[in-house]
């Protein structure tokens, strides 16, 4: 599922976004992450925390990443200050 940067907010440890679909609390997934501003990507693996919302609203997602490498957690930083973060 491809995701709009306008239904993310990236944060350093995680990220929150909207689905039309439910996520199964404690899942484990990768997803890969493409900055709207240069088009980088970073893979990042982690665990759903919170799924809440229902079929006709939508479903607000948390997910908080695991085992972050280096490199992973510059490129989330860099993301988590852009216009993609949370604090936009």
């Amino acid at each position: 599922m491809a995701l709009c940067a306008d239904k993310v907010s990236v944060h350093k440890s995680g990220i929150e976004f909207c689905s039309p679909t439910p996520f199964n609390e404690w899942s484990e997934m990768t997803i890969s992450l493409q900055s709207p501003a240069d088009g980088s990507r970073v893979s990042c693996h982690g665990v759903v925390v919170s799924c809440a919302g229902s079929k006709h609203s939508g479903y607000h997602v948390s997910m908080l990443f695991t085992s972050l490498t280096p490199t992973a957690e510059k490129q989330l930083g860099a993301m988590a200050r852009s216009e993609f973060g949370a604090g936009r």
